[in-house]
């Protein structure tokens, strides 16, 4: 995805999906739109957190 959509998916009052390209669920937890990189926490663990390319991401459509 690009940074705007991950924007409009942390900004959400939605729950929303997201996967990182390995399959691993994340909460979008912060985006960097100018540096295209966001912080995800990864699971279900608060202090699970990473910084990835948006390209990594995406939305988990049922």
């Amino acid at each position: 995805m690009n940074a705007q959509r991950a924007q409009e998916i942390y900004e959400s009052s939605d729950r929303i999906a997201v996967q990182l390209d390995d399959g691993q669920s994340v909460w979008i937890e912060k985006v960097d739109v100018a540096n295209g990189v966001a912080t995800v926490q990864v699971g279900q663990s608060p202090t699970n957190t990473q910084t990835v390319d948006v390209e990594r991401l995406k939305e988990h459509n049922h």
